[in-house]
């Protein structure tokens, strides 16, 4: 099950050595997926000493797994973020994305990467009136967005907001491209956290920064990250001889559907559910292309997780308050492209030292009195006081068995485990040795 993107650069992706010995540098960072490595980037650009560790290949697990839609929209949020924290900080959080998609812009015109500018939609199956406050939310906020009646999509919707001239491109070519030169270790997983310290299996390394850039983080100790998030998993079929469509465009329901044509194939997404609950899995997909798409087949389909904070809005910053030199990037809910670059250009001016203007936005130490926080506590009581094995080392939640993709998986933060105990997603970072 390798998405597309895998097959296109397999014989020229670049391998990094693992590390071998002690070593010692300013900022070091934890995970080799599109965050790490846009930091790693972003750092070594500024002049600073840093290095990556990444306990396998870089962007193997889920950064290879993404549509790669960079674009501002990221469901139907502004108008609930206006009425949340007010114009002011949703202007901030809308200039954050614009800002990442006018970098990739500038990096992509020296990178062959697939890069093409192409209108965003977002639409709505039942709900007309939603999408036409999410374009008034937007207008308000100084982003052109226009209500759309028809799209061309088989989907019976209500009509669709529209962005014009965000983009997509193919992932893999662009980072594996932005990584060749950046100071990398494959294979090298921390193992344990002294002060100062991080405990590798193939050395130590001494720092004065870290960044966690790990998809779902994995220090428990602080932050609290088990409680302000959740995992959910959505499925990705990709279609020879089906529908050309000229833009891309996603369901406002998180269980919806979206489309978007890389070349001469339709990528169909969507079928999504918490990790570790039922949900519609490649059959939803496959079933909704023989009815649309009869003549169409299928030459690859995968899976994908995402972090989903409580307000939907990232955790970018400080790990918590009682660590300055500690940083986390996490909970993109989906949009991990545009979010990864805020990452990056956030995260490499705190570092430093310096001030930016939107750090207070996507702070992880910001209130979690959200109605989430009560369905993230009810599901980790529920898994923890289920009395069947196997169970998570994570936090020891019962793991359920996942038919579709012969897993067992953690409903209560997202972690997944082969059908022999080894552990494929985070927070986990051990094997579950119950299965």
């Amino acid at each position: 099950m390798k998405s597309i993107w895998i097959d296109k650069i397999e014989k020229n992706r670049p391998s990094f050595e693992a590390l071998d010995g002690d070593k010692k540098t300013d900022v070091l960072i934890v995970g080799g997926g599109i965050a790490g490595v846009l930091c790693a980037y972003m750092l070594r650009r500024a002049g600073v000493d840093c290095l990556l560790v990444e306990k396998g290949r870089i962007c193997e697990q889920i950064t290879q797994n993404t549509t790669a839609k960079i674009t501002l929209q990221h469901g139907l949020i502004y108008d609930k973020m206006i009425k949340r924290y007010g114009l002011e900080k949703s202007r901030l959080y809308l200039e954050a994305q614009k800002m990442a998609i006018d970098e990739y812009s500038r990096l992509c015109k020296t990178i062959s990467c697939d890069y093409e500018i192409k209108d965003s939609y977002v639409y709505s199956l039942s709900n007309r009136e939603k999408i036409e406050k999410e374009a008034e939310a937007l207008n308000r906020l100084g982003c052109e967005a226009d209500f759309v009646e028809n799209i061309p999509i088989p989907v019976p919707s209500k009509g669709a907001v529209r962005v014009l001239k965000q983009a997509q491109f193919h992932p893999l070519k662009f980072l594996l491209e932005i990584s060749r030169d950046l100071p990398i270790y494959e294979s090298t997983k921390v193992t344990e956290l002294k002060p100062r310290v991080a405990v590798t299996n193939k050395g130590n390394i001494s720092y004065s920064k870290m960044i966690v850039a790990t998809h779902f983080p994995f220090l428990n100790k602080h932050g609290g990250y088990y409680l302000k998030m959740h995992q959910h998993r959505s499925y990705v079929i990709a279609l020879k001889n089906a529908q050309k469509i000229d833009g891309m465009y996603v369901d406002e329901n998180d269980k919806g559907l979206s489309f978007r044509n890389y070349q001469d194939v339709l990528l169909l997404g969507g079928a999504g559910h918490r990790t570790g609950k039922q949900g519609g899995c490649w059959q939803a997909l496959e079933g909704f292309a023989g009815k649309h798409y009869p003549k169409a087949s299928i030459i690859a389909k995968w899976a994908t997780q995402d972090c989903i904070t409580l307000d939907s809005i990232p955790y970018i910053g400080q790990y918590s308050k009682s660590t300055p030199n500690l940083f986390v990037t996490t909970g993109f809910n989906k949009w991990g492209m545009t979010s990864s670059m805020v990452s990056a250009m956030l995260l490499s001016d705190l570092v430093m030292g310096k001030e930016n203007e939107f750090a207070s936005v996507f702070s992880p130490s910001r209130s979690i009195m959200h109605p989430a926080l009560f369905s993230n506590l009810g599901q980790s009581l529920i898994g923890l006081l289920t009395p069947t094995a196997p169970r998570c080392p994570h936090l020891g939640c019962a793991l359920k068995y996942n038919r579709e993709e012969h897993s067992w998986d953690c409903p209560c933060h997202g972690s997944r485990f082969d059908e022999n105990g080894m552990v494929l997603d985070n927070p986990a970072t051990d094997d579950s040795t119950s299965i």
